[in-house]
């Protein structure tokens, strides 16, 4: 018995196939992603390149240049240490540019398989884990992982962990929202028809259906990491030092505000909001594009 495609058999036709070149470019063209993209690649590049590219050794104090203002020589000024803040900023992109992609990673491979299996099978299965997950999405996000990490032990490999199952049920429930949109149409019923299993289903018919909202998920998740890391070095529960991590720039400085040396904090705190405004950009950029 033939079976007829899902596309034919609808008389839909998938939207990816009839996109122009122009619309792609148009998606592509998009200022939030453009400017989005150019943040994100920035810091990506000098979190691969920094160490070998700055002017000054960010981790050698030098007491005698402590707390110097931005200048020709220091731009962003000095530490308390006497340590270069532009080079410190520059170099301590790396590990936050590390950490939580991996944890978004991990997070969004979690949730995407969670809330693919509950939105396909549902009934009782969903009901029950679906409750589990309202639960844990009930507290704070924050403060989950901070009592995570104080029993667990703070290290690169626990942050990377523990945020990456922090932010899993959230995207458990938009994937498993996205996949019930498509579980009952025809060519999901096509493919039933046609003798594919429910795990042949979810991964090559309803998946790539479902791409979109995981991308842009995804990549708001990964702003979100780069604030909870960042959240987590301040309060002494992630990266930890010798890093040039600019949460722990920040914790270190914050004292030095009411002496006027804000230079000390302001570039540091400036490079995350700049990568989380740069995340949201992108999400938004993508947003315009129909999978």
């Amino acid at each position: 018995m033939s079976i007829v495609p899902a596309q034919a058999a609808t008389g839909e036709t998938p939207t990816r196939l009839v996109r122009t070149a122009a619309e792609r470019w148009s998606w592509r063209a998009t200022p939030s992603l453009i400017v989005g993209g150019v943040i994100l690649a920035f810091w990506v590049i000098c979190a691969l390149v920094g160490p070998w590219v700055v002017p000054i050794d960010p981790y050698v104090d030098d007491m005698l240049n402590s707390l110097i203002p931005p200048d020709a020589t220091h731009w962003f000024g000095t530490d308390q240490l006497g340590r270069d803040v532009f080079a410190r900023v520059i170099v301590g992109a790396r590990d936050i540019l590390t950490i939580a992609p991996l944890a978004t990673l991990l997070g969004v491979g979690v949730g995407a398989a969670l809330g693919l299996v509950l939105g396909y099978v549902g009934g009782i299965l969903d009901a029950i884990v679906g409750r589990l997950l309202d639960a844990l999405m009930s507290l704070p996000l924050i403060v989950l992982a901070l009592m995570t990490l104080v029993a667990v032990g703070s290290s690169n490999l626990a942050v990377i962990v523990v945020i990456g199952l922090v932010y899993a049920p959230l995207v458990a429930r938009t994937v498993r929202t996205a996949v019930r949109a498509q579980r009952e149409r025809d060519y999901v019923a096509a493919a039933r028809l046609g003798g594919a299993g429910a795990l042949s289903i979810m991964l090559l018919e309803i998946l790539p259906n479902v791409r979109q909202p995981i991308l842009i998920e995804s990549i708001v998740r990964l702003g979100y990491a780069f604030f909870t890391v960042a959240t987590l070095s301040f309060l002494g529960l992630g990266i930890q030092p010798p890093s040039a991590d600019w949460g722990l720039a920040i914790a270190d400085g914050y004292g030095f505000l009411t002496g006027g040396f804000w230079w000390v904090v302001t570039f540091n705190a400036g490079a995350i909001i700049s990568l989380v405004i740069a995340t949201n950009l992108v999400a938004d950029g993508l947003g315009t594009f129909e999978a």
